[in-house]
């Protein structure tokens, strides 16, 4: 029986580094275009289900960014839930907890809702087709107060012979969570143990926006989020594509996200290293989609500082967000910086002396100063 696992739509997300008063772009521009490649990863994971011939899709937990999102991310939600040509289940997770607000209880919801499409808010095992059954692990508020996969396999014998069962849940594994003590945390090993015994057959988990599968045991896994989130996700924008029986399951990921939130870093000594830094960027693929944090350190003269200054200002506006940290970057002024201000009499050995307080004092208010002079200079 094949299936896709996808969790953490979370539908509704803003960031609020994308693009936000960036020069040359509207504010609030690379935010819309990032909720509509949600909504595109969305769609896509359900062009993979229908060329991939699955059963159903799941979606573990998450698939709203909260219960008070707007009824404009409620419709354009179910429009893309439209274009699936199979089952769809919901699963409420941590940010879209079966609470009085749950959103998949909403009229706007209920309004718009395919018949397709089935909300996962009681625990219990719900019949998809004959012979395929998923056990679901509903969040029910914000901070449940046990294992509520744990629970769900407690309450289970083992599936009938000619039936294939998956448990789909929400949350940290015990293995990857850094809160050992929280009553929540998944226990692994009751999932291998269930898995063992036949009580399920595949353990679909959300929460985790990176693909993860645990060691030795591929059947317990995070599809990860169709879409980057973070800077700090190592393996975001996939689905699983899963064939789960009796005999075990293959699990193969499967790629539907666009974006790309990078971290980088560049050393800039030279007027090379600025030129190879220049050209670095001007050499990203879908600046338009992604949102690179960069971190330089070097040694470099005012007149190259202001160079990295260009560069940065001059890449930005294409980039989704471009954030440069210059914090390692020192800057030792010398003659040349203060010849090119092409100042003379009194502003010249002002000048001067400002050069020497920021190279051999490392006065920071000297160092701005004389910036705000070569900026002046290098623009009038």
């Amino acid at each position: 029986m094949r299936f896709v696992h996808t969790a953490d739509w979370q539908l509704g997300m803003t960031r609020r580094f994308l693009g936000a008063g960036r020069v040359g772009q509207a504010v609030g521009e690379a935010q819309a275009r990032f909720a509509q490649a949600r909504l595109d990863a969305v769609v896509a994971l359900g062009r993979v289900a229908a060329d991939e011939g699955a059963a159903f899709v799941v979606v573990c937990g998450d698939v709203f960014e909260s219960n008070l999102v707007g009824p404009d991310v409620v419709g354009r939600a179910c429009e893309a839930l439209r274009s699936f040509t199979v089952p769809v289940l919901l699963l409420p997770g941590n940010h879209d907890p079966a609470d009085a607000a749950l959103v998949m209880r909403r009229a706007d919801f209920a309004r718009r809702c395919p018949p397709h499409v089935t909300v996962l808010d009681t625990p219990g095992v719900y019949e998809v087709a004959p012979g395929v059954e998923v056990v679901a692990a509903p969040w029910a508020t914000k901070r449940p107060l046990s294992d509520l996969v744990g629970d769900r396999l407690r309450a289970l014998d083992p599936a009938p012979d000619g039936v294939v069962r998956v448990l789909a849940g929400h949350g940290a594994v015990d293995v990857l969570s850094p809160d050992e003590h929280d009553p929540a945390v998944i226990r692994t090993e009751a999932c291998r143990a269930a898995l063992a015994d036949g009580r399920v057959h595949y353990v679909a988990l959300g929460d985790r926006h990176s693909t993860w599968q645990l060691h030795g045991e591929p059947r317990i896994a995070y599809s990860g989020a169709p879409e980057v989130t973070s800077h700090e996700e190592t393996d975001p924008g996939n689905v699983l594509v899963v064939d789960a029986g009796p005999d075990g399951a293959s699990v193969r990921p499967v790629r539907v996200g666009r974006w790309a939130f990078a971290r980088e870093e560049a050393v800039v000594d030279t007027d090379e290293d600025l030129a190879a830094l220049d050209a670095r960027l001007g050499a990203v693929a879908a600046p338009e989609r992604t949102a690179l944090r960069l971190a330089v350190e070097g040694t470099v003269t005012l007149r190259q500082r202001t160079r990295l200054d260009e560069i940065a200002e001059a890449h930005a506006p294409v980039f989704a967000a471009l954030e440069v940290d210059a914090a390692a970057v020192v800057t030792r002024p010398d003659d040349a910086d203060v010849e090119d201000l092409g100042l003379t009499g009194f502003a010249a050995d002002a000048a001067r002396e400002l050069a020497d307080a920021a190279r051999d004092t490392a006065d920071p208010e000297a160092l701005d100063a004389l910036a705000l002079l070569h900026r002046l200079a290098v623009t009038r």
